[in-house]
């Protein structure tokens, strides 16, 4: 992949697999390579693209396949993919994935739920698959993140305790992944807890390999949570376009964070994501034409940008 200039936040884009595995129609495979053109020409830098799971599961995620396939036809873009288990793993490392991200659970029932398998047995996969992985050359092989989700609590079990999520960020690193994330899965998070968890695992594993949050805006506390994040180091954020998505297996957890509001709010911080926000917002459209009866959410589309406002750092166009 070629190099773009430095920027200070990696805004991730996870539209076309958390997006669309939450909804019930299916986008075309036009429109799905369409949404990643656009995003790219817009800056984006890494897009997670789709879901290695059964077609039966997830049909909206059938052609992830094709999907990595365009993906990489664009120099710098960093195409990451969800696998729920080694077979997964070797389908995304065979399509060309540059990202695997394996969700383990810190909830043992939303695990039974989303991956039909328990805790250890997720483990087991992730040891697999980090020997699949490092058995490839050197510069073949793809980044492997296990995201610890319901991280900070479980719409099925309650409390999710902070000593859970760091015995399972050692357990993931023990086991062979490159980077933990944290997912907050059912929106629970509120700020202090988001500081708190994130000090509490990077004590425990480092801050190197803790370097991203999946937020949801279920209870309104997105952005919050993210300035609560920065507050402590976290320098990659998933957000979905149009704020699409949620987990299919967490009742009630509707709402990732909007991807517009995200980039808007830390461009005008001052905080460089390389995204030109004025085609972001365009890139709106093909939605409303692929997917005509789902809501899309955002404030900074609705209110438009204001006057005078400039990014730090303005992309070439």
């Amino acid at each position: 992949m070629s190099q773009h200039p430095p920027i200070d936040i990696l805004v991730s884009e996870v539209g076309p697999r958390d997006g669309l595995q939450s909804i019930d129609p299916i986008m075309s495979l036009a429109a799905k390579c369409a949404w990643i053109d656009a995003e790219f020409a817009a800056g984006v830098r890494e897009i997670e693209v789709g879901s290695f799971v059964p077609a039966k599961l997830l049909p909206q995620l059938a052609d992830t396949a094709a999907i990595v396939a365009h993906a990489r036809s664009h120099a710098g873009l960093t195409v990451a993919v969800l696998v729920p288990n080694a077979k997964g793993a070797a389908a995304a490392i065979a399509a060309g994935a540059h990202k695997l991200t394996l969700p383990l659970s810190a909830s043992e029932t939303h695990s039974l739920k989303n991956l039909r398998r328990t805790q250890a047995q997720v483990l087991d996969e992730v040891r697999d698959i980090a020997a699949m992985v490092k058995a490839l050359p050197p510069g073949e092989r793809p980044h492997f993140e296990g995201s610890v989700s319901t991280a900070f609590g479980c719409t099925l079990e309650g409390v999710v305790t902070t000593a859970k999520v760091v015995e399972l960020a050692e357990a993931l690193m023990a086991a062979g992944v490159d980077e933990v994330g944290l997912s907050d899965t059912t929106g629970y998070a509120n700020p202090a807890q988001v500081r708190d968890l994130v000090r509490a695992v990077h004590a425990a594993i480092g801050a190197t390999h803790l370097t991203g949050l999946h937020l949801h805006n279920t209870r309104g506390l997105g952005l919050a949570n993210v300035m609560a994040g920065l507050d402590v180091g976290i320098t990659t954020f998933d957000s979905s376009l149009g704020g699409l998505g949620g987990c299919p297996f967490a009742p009630g957890a509707s709402g990732n964070i909007v991807t517009e509001d995200l980039v808007f709010m830390l461009e005008a911080m001052g905080l460089d994501t390389g995204i030109d926000l004025e085609r972001l917002l365009a890139v709106r459209d093909i939605l409303r034409g692929a997917l005509p009866t789902e809501p899309l959410y955002g404030f900074t589309p609705d209110a438009g940008l204001p006057l005078g406002f400039m990014p730090r750092v303005q992309p070439p166009r």
